[in-house]
C-alpha cells in the first residue's frame, strides 16, 4: 500500500482545475445554504441590520468614528397602510401577484433606457430590492444579478408577500443613515410610522430611489410632483 502511495503519479493540471471548481462549487453551495437558513430564520424573527446598512455605516464613519445608523424595527401592524400602499404603488405596482419578477415591468425599463441612452429606470420588484439590500455588497460584480435573482426566488417561496413587506419597510435607506419606516418618519415627519398621512407617505415613496439626495433636497418640484401622482394611485393599491 505504502508503495502504491508514493508511486502514485503527480497531479497533472486537469487534477489542479478540478479540485479547483469542486472546492469552488462546495463554498458556493455552503454560501446559497447560509442565505437560505437566514431566510428560514426570518419567517419568525427579524433581521437586526443589511449588508447594504453595513456598508453605509462603515462609509459614514470613515469621516464620523462614532456616527450610528438611525434605525428601529416596528411590526406590520405599526406601520401606516398609507406607507405600505404608497411604496408598492411607486416601486412595484404588482407586488400581490407577481412571483418576484415582473417581467413586463423589465421590458418597459430595458426599451426606455435603451431610447435614452443610458439607465434611467429600473424594473426591480419589491423582492429583487429586498434580496440586494440584505445579502449583496454595493459593489458591481459579474454575477450579481444571477445572485440577486436566486435570492429573490427564496424569498418568495419562503416568506409570504405580508413578510417581505414588512421587512423591506424596515430596512430600506430613506435618507444618510437613515433606514426603515420608523426611523423615516421620525427623522422627516416627527412622528410614528403608524401615524403617517397619505400625503407624508407618498412623499416618503417618492424619495426611496435617490434618498440621501432628498434627504437635503426635500422640495424639489420633481419630488413634489412624483409624490402627487403616487398618492392619486394609493388607492388602487392592495396591500398584503
Amino acid at each position: 500500500m505504502l508503495n502504491s502511495r508514493h508511486n502514485a503519479p503527480p497531479l497533472g493540471f486537469g487534477g489542479y482545475v478540478t479540485r479547483g471548481l469542486v472546492l469552488f462549487f462546495m463554498i458556493l453551495f455552503l454560501y446559497q445554504l447560509w442565505i437560505l437558513l437566514h431566510i428560514f430564520w426570518w419567517i419568525k424573527f427579524n433581521p437586526s441590520s443589511s449588508a447594504f446598512m453595513e456598508d453605509r455605516l462603515n462609509i459614514i464613519q470613515e469621516t464620523k468614528p462614532d456616527a450610528e445608523l438611525k434605525y428601529q424595527w416596528v411590526d406590520y401592524a405599526k406601520i401606516s397602510n398609507n406607507l405600505k400602499r404608497a411604496v408598492i404603488a411607486s416601486e412595484d405596482a404588482k407586488f400581490v401577484d407577481h412571483e418576484g419578477f415582473d417581467w413586463d415591468g423589465i421590458q418597459k425599463a430595458y426599451e426606455k433606457n435603451l431610447k435614452k441612452g443610458k439607465i434611467v429606470a429600473g424594473g426591480s420588484t419589491i423582492s429583487q430590492q429586498l434580496a440586494k439590500n440584505l445579502f449583496l455588497s454595493t459593489k458591481r460584480t459579474p454575477w450579481r444579478k444571477g445572485e440577486e435573482a436566486l435570492i429573490t426566488v427564496m424569498l418568495e417561496n419562503i416568506l409570504s408577500k405580508r413578510r417581505i413587506l414588512e421587512i423591506y419597510l424596515n430596512v430600506i435607506e430613506w435618507g444618510n443613515g437613515v433606514f426603515g419606516a420608523e426611523a423615516a418618519a421620525r427623522h422627516y415627519y416627527k412622528t410614528s410610522a403608524s401615524k403617517l398621512s397619505s400625503g407624508q407617505a407618498a412623499k416618503l415613496a417618492a424619495m426611496i430611489p435617490n434618498p440621501r439626495y432628498y434627504d437635503t433636497h426635500r422640495s424639489t418640484a420633481y419630488l413634489n410632483r412624483r409624490a402627487a401622482t403616487i398618492q392619486a394611485r394609493m388607492r388602487f393599491v392592495e396591500v398584503p
